[in-house]
């Protein structure tokens, strides 16, 4: 169980819906507190295809001491995260404190944007693997990689061992 766990959810125009989704309801049944973190607005934003979701706070109104953990789902969302300074501080200030950050598929974009790669071990959609090379990541194609406090998985079809490893950590 997750119970006293904060887990912050980034969320952007072009979210995947099920790298949202899955995560924030499957860590809601563990008892975890999830917060939606919007870009630097708080109202409803969407998914591909067409599924909104509002978020709870901006990013610039909160700090890594806010949330024992990070997720960062994919979908083109991400790139339009990292257009977002209060977001990519976000990552890399959870990172540096040594909390949990996880990214799925093209949620590694969020990662080279926060400088956090160089010599860890990661997976993501393979269609984003030359950036995070060129940012210093050591890429294997797997299901979900674990390096310390970061937590990287492909594609929707790794939701499953993906979430396992994001509860893991915790236990």
């Amino acid at each position: 169980m997750l119970e006293n766990k904060k887990i912050a959810i980034l969320i952007e125009d072009m979210f995947n819906v099920f790298e949202f989704w899955y995560p924030y309801y499957r860590l809601k049944e563990e008892g975890a507190e999830v917060t939606v973190v919007g870009s630097g607005r708080t109202d409803v934003f969407t998914g591909k295809p067409a599924t909104e979701c509002k978020a709870d706070v901006s990013a610039q109104d909160v700090t890594a001491t806010d949330f024992d953990g990070l997720i960062i789902p994919g979908g083109y969302a991400p790139d339009m995260m990292r257009r977002h300074p209060a977001m990519v501080n976000l990552t890399k200030e959870m990172h540096q404190a040594n909390k949990l950050v996880a990214a799925i598929c093209h949620a590694g974009w969020m990662l080279a944007s926060a400088d956090i790669l160089q010599g860890k071990k990661v997976t993501s959609f393979f269609a984003i693997k030359d950036d995070l090379v060129h940012a210093g990541a050591n890429w294997v194609d797997q299901g979900v990689v674990v390096d310390g406090n970061l937590i990287t998985s492909r594609t929707p079809d790794d939701l499953p061992v993906f979430m396992k490893a994001i509860i893991d950590f915790f236990n």
